[in-house]
């Protein structure tokens, strides 16, 4: 396995749609899920796609809530109804930036997984908000071209220095 070198904002594969994967059980496929995976893991990241590591494939991975990771072939996603959600989203490909993004909050997605079947599902949360993101790159959109107020949209460490988290409701304030 190896890590592979994140292609950020700026290079083109970034910007163009991604090919389909022909055979998801083929050896480079099985080898590249497992590097994108110890990227992921190296680089402390949610999700991944392909186009990130310079290879223009229909294929992303995401760290699961029991902490593995799962991988999806030839991707298809749908909002499933109209609710929206906003959030702070960053990207690898735009390192030490974070802008807040609206999205479905839930979505059905449909794909294929490395031994080739064909699965389906639905996700909400931070998995459909990470899916959508992933999937993004295979279209060729990075999260600032989603965003609609890019007055929401900074460096980490500004952000965090001029939006300080709000405290906690009930929390004891000290003078």
């Amino acid at each position: 396995m190896a890590i592979l070198k994140i292609a950020h904002l700026g290079h083109p594969v970034l910007l163009q749609r991604a090919e389909a994967v022909a055979d998801p059980t083929a050896p480079e496929m099985r080898r590249l899920v497992a590097d994108m995976v110890e990227t992921l893991q190296d680089i402390g990241g949610l999700g991944l796609a392909a186009p990130q590591v310079h290879v223009s494939l229909r294929l992303f991975i995401w760290r699961t809530a029991v902490g593995g990771h799962s991988a999806l072939f030839n991707p298809e996603i749908a909002p499933l109804g109209q609710e929206t959600e906003e959030a702070w989203e960053g990207c690898l490909s735009i390192p030490g930036l974070r802008g807040a993004v609206q999205r479905p909050a839930r979505i059905a997605f449909r794909g294929q997984d490395i031994a080739g079947t064909w699965i389906e599902g639905e996700a909400a949360g931070m998995a459909a908000r990470v899916m959508q993101h992933e999937h993004d790159h295979l279209e060729g959109i990075l999260y600032p071209m989603r965003m609609a107020d890019l007055s929401r949209f900074g460096f980490n460490e500004e952000l965090a220095r001029f939006n300080p988290p709000k405290p906690v409701e009930n929390e004891r304030q000290t003078p």
